[in-house]
């Protein structure tokens, strides 16, 4: 059996960050997916809130250089627990426990996102080498499937 999950969504809100009680970090966060295989009931896209958990320095980096909006891809694995909800019905709920994190965006692209100058900086993306003759891809967002 393998349970592994991989998305790429934006954050909905600021990464919220908490203590464990031998003082490690989690960090929470809740990333919108476009569901791209399903339509709603007039052929728009559907998107999937995927609540996540993130520990020890992924969650101190989280925390520091993310913000609402900003474009993440998580990898880890799928969770899910029951409980009973006030209207007494019993409730399923699915989260995300992440292994590891990774920017998506460019510095650029996540301080606009961020709101803009104020906005803490992350640290700069190692350089990618090019080989043979790919030199520059540009990507435009109507091309991503999300």
């Amino acid at each position: 059996m393998l349970n592994v999950i991989s998305l790429v969504g934006r954050l909905t809100r600021d990464p919220e960050s908490r203590q464990t009680a031998n003082g490690d970090t989690v960090g929470g966060f809740t990333i919108a997916v476009d569901d791209s295989r399903s339509k709603g009931p007039n052929g728009e896209k559907q998107t999937l809130f995927m609540d996540c958990s993130v520990f020890g320095k992924q969650a101190d980096t989280l925390i520091k250089f993310w913000r609402k909006g900003n474009l993440i891809a998580v990898y880890g694995r799928l969770t899910s627990r029951k409980y009973v909800n006030k209207s007494n019905v019993e409730v399923t709920a699915y989260s995300v426990i992440c292994d590891r994190i990774e920017f998506v965006e460019s510095t650029a692209q996540m301080n606009a996102t961020a709101g803009g100058e104020g906005a803490p900086k992350p640290a700069p993306a190692a350089p990618v080498a090019q080989s043979g003759n790919l030199g520059s891809v540009d990507v435009e967002e109507s091309d991503l499937p999300f």
